[in-house]
């Protein structure tokens, strides 16, 4: 077991994360095999348990575990390890913190909190995935977790925290959460960008602002946390129809996956008709710009993407591959590889800024009866990384 560990964290360690020694000593100590007694659904659609001989070796990959399926569709998860690493680094806890966890999971998260000195309550809308936390939390001896039953959106009424903490895809936050940070707190959450869920860093203000940590896709939260509003890009595409080539490669070699992350915010930036597709006989979902009727006209930098949100049905796209080159389909495909080229363009001309390049400007939008503060303006600011 102590190897098993050992070799989890040089995984952890190898996604290009840093481990502070009180992280390594959190995901050294903490036993994640706990929070998964009834076994996770392996990649390949099967179900591990505890009795299959490399279930400890699977637990302790750099990997998420599925807990929890509604058809084919995830609803309940361990995250990637390296992934919570860097949430949790970004959250900046210190000893004796208050923390509000949205999304208890399998409680694992909370539990790696609780080790690195917090108070916990954490919060999950789903009645049996509470429990389940509940009760791993009790049977690994974790102490200072509190989890709740309930929706996200309103907190927890009545207290105050050093530190929220998000663990499922938002559309953006709730104002009920700035109420109960205290006035030097912070927001740590994955919110909706062209597809995926790059984490936030956000600090209440006038105006609200916030840094962008690193890339994720999390599991999509319904309700008001979920809702659609101005700036909303379009929803993924899914699996689009076959695609030709309309622009040749540019790079070789073709970029690494953070420059390709990097550049799939930049145009989630700069238009909102950007999400993510998986062309038919590819392998991974993939860059696209989406035909819209009456499309909004590309953002700069500074402007607000007040517009309608684009959830038309898809007749049209174009995706970027990692080597730059185009390829498109439906009858405005010409215009679709015109309008992406464009974005690759302007990024490169730019010396391909990270994502953490962006400052974003949040503003209440969403359900009018429950709303969010959901990303609208977005802003280079080069070199200033979070």
């Amino acid at each position: 077991m102590a190897d098993a560990r050992r070799h989890y964290l040089d995984l952890i360690r190898q996604d290009g994360v840093r481990l502070t020694p009180e992280l390594a000593e959190a995901f050294g100590s903490v036993p994640r095999e706990r929070f998964v007694p009834d076994g996770f659904h392996r990649r390949d659609g099967g179900w591990m348990t505890p009795d299959d001989r490399d279930f400890l070796t699977t637990v302790y990959r750099n990997d998420v575990l599925i807990t929890k399926l509604n058809g084919d569709v995830p609803i309940s998860s361990s995250s990637q390890p390296s992934l919570m690493a860097i949430m949790l680094s970004a959250l900046d806890l210190r000893p004796g913190m208050r923390v509000l966890e949205i999304g208890a999971g399998t409680g694992y998260n909370a539990a790696l909190m609780a080790a690195l000195g917090a108070t916990v309550t954490s919060v999950d809308v789903q009645a049996d995935v509470a429990g389940r936390a509940r009760a791993a939390l009790d049977r690994a001896g974790v102490t200072g977790v509190r989890v709740v039953t309930g929706d996200g959106y309103p907190g927890d009424p009545g207290s105050t925290y050093h530190r929220i903490i998000v663990t499922v895809g938002i559309a953006g936050l709730s104002p009920h959460w700035f109420e109960q940070l205290t006035p030097d707190g912070l927001v740590i959450a994955p919110v909706e960008h062209a597809g995926h869920h790059p984490v936030l860093a956000v600090r209440p203000g006038d105006p609200v602002t916030a840094a962008v940590v690193c890339s994720s896709g999390f599991m999509a939260a319904a309700g008001p946390l979920g809702a659609r509003h101005a700036g909303s890009h379009p929803r993924s595409a899914g699996v689009l129809p076959e695609l030709a080539e309309t622009a040749p490669a540019r790079w070789s070699p073709p970029l690494d996956t953070t420059a390709y992350r990097d550049l799939w915010y930049a145009a989630g930036a700069w238009d909102r008709r950007a999400t993510l597709a998986t062309p038919a006989n590819w392998d991974q979902a993939h860059l696209v710009l989406l035909h819209d009727p009456t499309p909004a006209p590309p953002t700069d930098s500074m402007t607000d993407t007040a517009a309608k949100p684009a959830d038309d049905p898809v007749t049209s796209g174009a995706a970027v591959l990692p080597d730059g080159s185009v390829r498109a389909g439906g009858s405005e495909a010409d215009r679709c590889t015109a309008a992406l080229v464009t974005l690759i363009d302007r990024w490169s001309d730019l010396n391909r800024p990270s994502m953490r390049d962006w400052r974003v400007g949040l503003a209440l939008d969403g359900d009018p009866a429950a709303p969010i503060w959901a990303p609208h303006t977005w802003h280079l600011v080069p070199g200033a990384r979070h």
